[in-house]
């Protein structure tokens, strides 16, 4: 029988905050009423809400009739787009400013 052990790692990290008074008293009320201290309430909603926000950047939901679109999108084979090959090896301005020039 395999069991799984509960790996505890060290955080050497650290996150100093400025906050109002108000704003300590409302993380101390909600972190007590989940029964847990200040510093794991704050850390679980700031990470759970940081994941929520990038989520979106790496995962997109569709439905059957739009995953088939997206799916027959990728099987189409490659085109060539006219004049895009040529746009590419051209020069940008970029590559026409002058060492120390910033563009302005």
């Amino acid at each position: 029988m395999r069991t799984l052990g509960v790996v505890n790692s060290a955080k050497d990290e650290r996150l100093h905050l400025r906050l109002e008074p108000a704003q300590k008293a409302l993380l101390e009320a909600a972190s007590s009423a989940s029964g847990s201290t200040v510093s794991a309430f704050v850390l679980k909603t700031a990470t759970e809400a940081a994941a929520d926000i990038l989520a979106d950047r790496r995962v997109f939901v569709l439905d059957e009739a739009g995953w088939q679109a997206f799916d027959h999108a990728l099987e189409r084979p490659t085109a060539e787009v006219a004049g895009l090959r040529e746009l590419l090896a051209a020069p940008t301005v970029l590559d026409q400013l002058e060492p120390g020039q910033d563009g302005r």
